[in-house]
């Protein structure tokens, strides 16, 4: 027993006279069996692991932590100086600053993670996913100075890295891919023959990374010139290498991707698939395991196809293999992410494992804890994924703090992944997640009736989020029927992004008797405004208020009181009872309830008021503070509506800015490589004649 790790010796010790599967308070509840045994687990290599560094920040650095504190391995963080406050730095046994906020600067600099790793005594990294977990320097790096990566060889990364090496692979494996051309040749000309040849549409694809970046949809040849460079340019960015293969893009297609666990013993396992083919800008949404629809006899031909992928590199540890699939459930090998996957909690929530423990004990030297035939699929499991962004404007992602921030009460069918707490900062430089919401049940229906249910009780105050959108998304009819695929949002746009109504009369009824009650107002009559409403109230003796709004009277009674240091709004409108979470941030009141959310504004007079949002002379505000990457025009040109103007890079995006009309370019406020903040303007831009009588 010497020889074996510290991982495995407190494994040892917990399995013995224990449940079959350690059932975590991470994971949903189920039948366990019981079974006497002993099991031994030995390391042919006499690695030790006692302390743990995760060179990453946020929800996935404290996930990590919590299984090392379960597992008694002493956990290290880093961070950059954006992140000195954060939540996964307070988390952990021992935290090193290593930088500037610039992930260049901190997260990504390898050299500064392996000197925290020597100096904290650390045996091993683990990387998380994003930053350097797929980057095979890194991991080559780490096996020289005699530090345990927690991820595969390095020449694993290398070959499933570059996705031409990778198609090639698969294919001489048995396993279906897609046609498209993936050769060295990078000129214009011969990819866009290419294109031609295999037909649009076509996906162009950076041959590094994944996350879709540099990734791009073209359509017809008039537009391939464009959507390459730009595609490049964002690949260049992400992955410091801009070439990139061209693909047969399937029309409606599902994203299908499979979870694989491989171990230093030639075993490989799969864990059942998860469907995450709901996405935006090419990056998933909302996930679930098991995929919808999925017959048993292509489940069985998904899992094997994906060991087989594994085995083909002599995969160890955690891998996820992601197929398209057609209509009639064909798939075809997309790509291979070699490290944990943002959506691994759903696999766990439906196959009772701890994804993270299983990296440590296979780091550790050990072989894979369950064979094929012991992982069982129970239940159903949904990860919604809640982002600071703005859904109605493109999904622009936000930053900013959070005022408030209250969540569902996690339980064993419940969890929430994050890394901010209450009064903690979004930060522009990374990227733009709050957290993921995941829960578990028997079946389909009922874990998306627990979804919606919890994602009323997830309430953010003091930035754009996607909460509302995803309550739109997970109630849809085509969603609850399990017809997903990666076009969903665009096809049922309309539906999913509906523009806010204004207020029902009975909202701001709420809304009144929550600012009349929290303000202590208590006059006999007075009036309101809100949403250029006028609200007429009269305060009655015996403790109700009428509120008169234009020709319709209400009689509105209720109370406030708190609950786990929250605010609610006990209310009666016209004798109709209703409970909501109150919130009043200066001039807006926030009313969340089972219903949904509400804001309401109250005005503020004219001169208070911000600046106009088109800008200097109608030009075109920065959307986001960003660094400017590319600017197509200057002081003199003339351009028509939507014609770029340049391109900005802003928490890990690319993002074109486009001229709102046609007119005059007078001045550009920012070089290459500048910094803009948001909402400043990027150039001053004159009309032409014929647009300013129109407006006038």
């Amino acid at each position: 027993m010497a020889a074996a790790s510290a991982v495995s010796v407190l494994l040892v010790a917990a399995e013995r006279n224990r449940w079959h599967r350690l059932p975590s308070l991470l994971l949903p509840p189920r039948t366990w069996v019981w079974r006497q045994r002993t099991m031994k687990y030995t390391t042919t290599t006499g690695r030790n692991i006692t302390k743990v560094l995760i060179a990453n920040r946020g929800e996935i650095a404290c996930r990590v932590m919590r299984t090392a504190r379960k597992l008694g391995v002493q956990s290290v963080a880093v961070y950059s100086e954006a992140d000195r406050n954060s939540m996964h730095v307070d988390m952990a046994d021992e935290a090193y600053s290593i930088g500037p906020a610039p992930s260049q600067q901190s997260y990504l600099s390898m050299e500064k993670i392996i000197q925290v790793a020597k100096t904290s005594a650390a045996q091993a990294i683990h990387p998380g996913y994003g930053f350097l977990s797929e980057n095979m320097e890194f991991a080559e790096l780490c096996k020289q100075e005699g530090i345990i990566f927690i991820g595969p060889p390095p020449s694993a990364i290398r070959d499933m890295g570059i996705k031409s090496t990778s198609k090639s692979i698969m294919a001489a494996a048995g396993v279906p891919v897609v046609e498209g051309y993936h050769g060295e040749d990078q000129s214009d000309q011969c990819l866009k023959e290419h294109a031609g040849r295999i037909g649009y549409p076509v996906m162009i694809k950076a041959v590094q990374g994944g996350g879709g970046k540099g990734m791009r949809i073209v359509r017809s040849e008039q537009e391939f010139q464009e959507q390459l460079e730009s595609a490049r340019r964002e690949a260049k960015k992400c992955f410091n290498d801009d070439a990139v293969l061209i693909e047969k893009f399937v029309d409606t297609p599902r994203h299908v991707e499979v979870q694989v666990f491989g171990d230093h013993h030639g075993n490989a396992v799969y864990l059942f698939e998860r469907d995450c083919s709901v996405q935006r800008r090419h990056q998933k949404i909302i996930e679930e395991a098991p995929a919808p629809g999925i017959k048993p006899e292509v489940r069985k031909k998904l899992g094997e196809a994906a060991v087989r992928a594994a085995k083909a590199v002599n995969y160890v540890g955690a891998g996820t293999v992601e197929f398209i699939m057609d209509s009639k459930h064909n798939f075809y090998f997309m790509e291979m992410n070699t490290r944990l996957q943002v959506e691994h909690p759903v696999t766990e929530m439906i196959t009772g494992t701890d994804l993270v423990e299983w990296q440590l004990r296979i780091a550790a030297g050990e072989k894979i804890p369950l064979s094929q035939e012991e992982i069982t699929l129970q239940g159903h499991a949904f990860e919604a994924r809640i982002y600071a962004e703005d859904p109605s404007n493109n999904f622009m992602p936000g930053a900013g703090p959070l005022v408030h921030l209250s969540t569902p009460r996690a339980d064993p069918s419940t969890r929430i992944e994050t890394g901010v707490r209450q009064g903690d900062e979004v930060s522009v430089h990374y990227d733009p997640m709050i957290a993921k919401l995941v829960v578990w049940a028997a079946d389909r229906q009922a874990a998306l009736t627990k979804l919606r249910y919890s994602l009323r009780q997830y309430n953010i105050v003091g930035l754009h989020t996607n909460i509302d959108f995803l309550l739109n998304l997970s109630g849809h009819p085509e969603f609850e029927a399990g017809n997903v695929h990666t076009d969903f949002i665009p096809q049922h746009h309309k539906e999913l992004l509906l523009s806010r109504k204004a207020a029902a009369k009975e909202s701001l009824c709420q809304a009144a008797l929550g600012l009349i009650l929290k303000e202590k107002a208590m006059t006999d009559a007075f009036t309101l405004q809100a949403h250029d409403v006028a609200i007429a109230v009269t305060y009655n003796h015996d403790g109700s208020y009428s509120m008169q709004i234009e020709d319709k009277t209400f009689q509105v009674l209720g109370n406030l009181y708190s609950e786990e240091d929250c605010t609610y709004l006990k209310c009666s409108v016209n004798g109709v009872a209703s409970k909501a979470k109150l919130i009043i941030l200066e001039n807006t009141i926030y009313l969340f309830s089972k219903e949904g959310s509400i804001e309401i504004d109250i005005p503020v007079p004219k001169y208070l008021s911000s600046v106009s949002s088109e800008g200097s002379q109608g030009g075109p505000l920065a959307p986001m503070t960003g660094t400017i990457e590319k600017v197509f025009v200057k002081a003199g040109d003339k351009v028509k509506a939507g014609d770029s103007l340049m391109v900005m890079i802003a928490m890990k995006m690319e993002h074109t800015i486009k001229a709102p009309k046609d007119g005059t370019i007078k001045k550009v406020f920012y070089r290459e490589g500048a910094q803009a903040n948001r909402h400043t303007p990027l150039v001053e831009f004159e009309e032409e004649e014929s647009d300013k009588r129109e407006s006038e």
